[in-house]
């Protein structure tokens, strides 16, 4: 059984979901409320899981040729001092390939090429109802502020903020220093993102603002003083830091909706798998919805039975592990912490 699906949402989730379901031969709708695609952001690292993901997708080659490896970060005291390496050579040792770094636009870039029907931008979802009577299939992918969820499961697991804001941008030269340096209430963070550039990025207290950010990281070791001085404030990104709480009983609803990515689990940056768990989403909604197609009317069910099944306690494992990391790198009782980390094996 094929049918028409509406897919709310044009990020990452979003358009891997809406491949999948034209690969499998359902008429696609994809609506978006922005205007245009926006091209900002900075890194995105995906896991060599995503990664095989994005093969089954057709999207892979075209990721690739934009994507480069990440193999070397170390977790570092504010004064230099290495307290860990990064689990990145474990991973590729498992997995058979590294981790990849690829920019947020030329992620959004090579999944927009691989679609074949154009995006409604500026259709700003209010009736989710309207969706369900027009279309067999309504796929929430519209972030942690979904109106899809909400029609579904009402407002009771909505995003929460905690205390913490977050500041990206990138710098014009690269630092060789990569990884993260964890201090009392704040870190920063540094990986590669192209020739030539620098993705960074920094958590602190929410009430820090631009001009403090300087300051706070001012005595820290180098490169990060001269990132932030030799970096534009004006390109910088700010938000606040938000989870969804609690979470969802399931990431479907009445047998003919499902949630992907971010409205489905948003969680902290603090693992980096907030593009990860779309893309796994994505893939494992649309595989499940073609494997069912042979079962007539009841095979829409049974497919986003299938997809909760392999999707919703992983993913939300994840969002859970990424919010307790936060906890722990955002600590003031750094000594105890800097000792277990120091125990992490290489």
């Amino acid at each position: 059984m094929t049918g028409s699906a509406v897919v709310v949402g044009a990020g990452v989730g979003g358009l891997a979901t809406a491949i999948g379901l034209r690969r499998a031969g359902w008429r696609v709708t994809v609506l978006d409320r922005r205007d245009t695609q926006e091209r900002y952001g900075t890194a995105f690292g995906i896991h060599p899981t995503a990664q095989a993901a994005l093969d089954r997708l057709g999207v892979g080659e075209a990721f690739r040729a934009r994507a480069l490896p990440y193999r070397d970060g170390l977790i570092r005291s504010p004064g230099g001092a290495v307290l860990a390496r990064l689990p990145l050579e474990r991973i590729e040792r498992r997995a058979g390939r590294p981790e990849l770094l690829i920019s947020r636009p030329y992620l959004l870039d090579a999944l927009l090429a691989a679609l074949d029907v154009p995006v409604r931008y500026g259709s700003e979802v209010k009736d989710v109802a309207a969706l369900a009577a027009e279309h067999d299939l309504v796929v929430g992918a519209d972030g942690i502020n979904s109106a899809v969820r909400a029609a579904a499961f009402g407002r009771r697991s909505r995003p929460r903020q905690i205390g913490t804001v977050a500041w990206i941008g990138i710098v014009g030269f690269e630092t060789g220093v990569y990884g993260e340096t964890w201090g009392r209430g704040r870190f920063f963070g540094m990986t590669p993102i192209e020739p030539g550039r620098t993705n960074w990025y920094a958590a602190v207290p929410e009430a820090a603002t631009a001009g403090e950010l300087r300051e706070l990281f001012a005595g820290w070791h180098d490169p990060i003083p001269r990132v932030l001085s030799e970096s534009d404030p004006a390109s910088w990104i700010r938000y606040e830091i938000r989870h969804l709480y609690p979470a969802l009983p399931a990431f479907v609803h009445g047998g003919r909706t499902a949630l992907v990515g971010d409205a489905a689990h948003a969680m902290t940056p603090n693992l980096g798998q907030g593009a990860c768990t779309a893309i796994l989403d994505a893939e494992a909604l649309t595989r499940a919805v073609a494997a069912h197609a042979a079962h007539g009317p009841d095979g829409l069910p049974a497919a986003l039975h299938a997809y909760d099944a392999e999707r919703r306690r992983n993913a939300q494992r994840v969002a859970f592990g990424s919010r307790t990391l936060h906890r722990v790198m955002n600590t003031r009782h750094t000594r105890l912490r800097d000792s277990l980390v120091r125990l992490i094996p290489a």
